[in-house]
């Protein structure tokens, strides 16, 4: 099936719905708290540290010599990282299965903590189906670095025009698209059907 161009998956937002104030809606007793906590303490940059190689007990340590007032809801965020995961998106397990079923190879390049990466290999079934993914926080890269597609396509000797990323950001489709490969930004699963179909991809049109 090697004429089929290749599907490369982001994982948050694509395959499960990731968003830490799930978690921290738990911790506080308004949103407004909640959503301070999140743009001032335990932010995106902060949160991309890890995406990028660093320890979860190091980044929280630091972060509380910070802010020791917070010491109970940093900790959270490791000790009940799990929380932060809303539903799968089982759309995109739906098209990812009929993929594999034909036998089209699928890849996956997240931004994710490789400790944490650990953690969902027996939560999540679909990551085992992948023929090959890459982990930022193996690498110490994230995206949207061009030099992470870059190590994506020499580890799995893949030109990058044969193959479409798929991404719920759109930094990262741009960057994509910049290096080389087609890219699809993620809205819903109905909308990515179409847009594979359209590529030439064997899925069902529903």
């Amino acid at each position: 099936m090697d004429d089929h161009i290749i599907p490369v998956f982001d994982l948050g937002g694509v395959f499960v719905d990731w968003n830490p104030m799930y978690l921290f809606r738990k911790l506080f007793d308004s949103e407004e708290d909640a959503q301070w906590f999140h743009d001032h303490i335990c932010t995106g940059d902060w949160n991309l540290e890890f995406d990028a190689g660093e320890i979860y007990a190091e980044g929280v340590a630091k972060l509380v010599t910070r802010f020791p007032k917070y010491w109970r809801e940093i900790k959270a965020y490791d000790e009940r990282w799990a929380e932060t995961f809303g539903p799968h998106i089982q759309g995109t397990i739906d098209i990812h299965n009929e993929l594999v079923d034909q036998d089209i190879p699928t890849f996956a390049i997240t931004n994710f903590s490789w400790e944490k990466w650990m953690t969902r290999l027996g939560e999540w079934p679909f990551l085992e189906k992948f023929d090959g993914v890459i982990v930022s926080g193996l690498e110490g890269l994230v995206k949207p670095d061009p030099r992470l597609y870059r190590v994506f396509c020499e580890r799995y000797a893949l030109a990058p025009e044969s193959c479409v990323f798929i991404d719920d950001s759109e930094p990262n489709i741009v960057a994509a698209r910049r290096f080389g490969m087609k890219g699809i930004h993620f809205k819903d699963p109905e909308h990515l059907r179409s847009d594979l179909i359209a590529l030439g991809l064997p899925l069902k049109a529903k």
